[in-house]
């Protein structure tokens, strides 16, 4: 599957593919200078890019392990949606969950793009719901 991406500003860097399996696309920072998260703060990162999804799929932003794990830069919305008919900047609203400061410069990979399937469904009200043995437990009621 091919996918359009424009180039906002010709500094951008296009989504890549870390390795030949990889399911996410690495998406890059594009800054005028290092930009510093303060502990516990959200800061939204440009990449500098507009991308043209396939009707009948989204791209979802997901943290990048490393990254997430290493320094506590994830996602502040933990999966962002990007719809087929949105063609604006993709922008990573990056929080910083250490107790450092940490820095994003130009070029850092910053998140993961997955271009996925989904269904459409029609919400229709009903009266009751099919019964499970499950119910209405949740919240830990399947697991110990």
């Amino acid at each position: 599957m091919k996918i359009n991406v424009k180039k906002l500003d010709g500094r951008a860097i296009l989504p890549t593919y870390g390795s030949d399996f990889s399911a996410g696309a690495d998406l890059y920072a594009l800054t005028d200078a290092d930009i510093k998260i303060a502990p516990r703060e959200t800061v939204l990162i440009h990449t500098g890019i507009s991308i043209e999804i396939p009707v009948g799929y989204g791209g979802f932003i997901y943290a990048r392990s490393g990254l997430s794990t290493r320094r506590g830069l994830a996602p502040a919305n933990k999966v962002g949606v990007i719809d087929a008919d949105y063609r604006g900047e993709i922008m990573v609203p990056l929080y910083n969950q250490s107790s450092e400061v940490q820095t994003v410069s130009c070029g850092d990979r910053i998140a993961q793009l997955v271009i996925a399937p989904f269904l459409k469904a029609e919400f229709e009200l009903c009266e009751e719901l099919d019964a499970t043995d499950r119910g209405t437990s949740g919240f830990g009621s399947t697991g110990k």
